[in-house]
């Protein structure tokens, strides 16, 4: 199911979100809780989204952190799938399809394309940004970019 929010843009404003990112997570370094408000502030800014958040790196798996969207898988094997390539490979993952992508692991049928940022703190990963859509070919350059920022920002804030 998409959600829709009324008008959303396709690809936000970039300085506008990242302003609002940083107001989000501004004096607060728990990287639960700023995964929590940083995953429905990507969820409800970004058009054609079906799925947004984290997933951590736990005994050499990603295990599920804060998301918006349809119930997840719990984890995901380090290597495997688009979110574990992106961990493994320290990456970003741009998949137009993912029903093309090797290994795809498949957590909502509904979602076509897939973004996957890999999260390094402090010289070690420590999980992975991950966003879906219903869409095929949904993520572009400019989507690509607007999420580094926001992943920067995250980082940023666990000090």
């Amino acid at each position: 199911m998409l959600h829709e929010t009324g008008p959303v843009e396709k690809t936000p404003n970039s300085d506008r979100l990242c302003a609002q990112a940083e107001a989000l997570l501004a004096g607060c370094d728990d990287a639960i809780a700023n995964a929590a408000n940083l995953s429905a502030l990507i969820y409800h800014s970004f058009a054609k989204v079906n799925w947004a958040g984290f997933y951590f790196l736990r005994n050499g798996r990603l295990v599920v952190g804060p998301f918006q969207g349809k119930p997840a898988c719990v984890e995901i094997p380090f290597g495997k799938g688009v979110c574990g390539t992106a961990a493994a490979s320290l990456k970003v993952q741009r998949v137009a399809d993912v029903h093309a992508f090797p290994g795809h692991i498949t957590c909502d049928p509904e979602s076509r394309s897939e973004i996957v940022l890999p999260l390094v703190h402090r010289g070690d990963l420590i999980g992975v940004l991950d966003v879906d859509s219903p869409e095929p070919d949904r993520f572009q350059n400019s989507d690509q970019r607007l999420l580094e920022k926001l992943a920067a920002l995250y980082i940023q804030s666990l000090g």
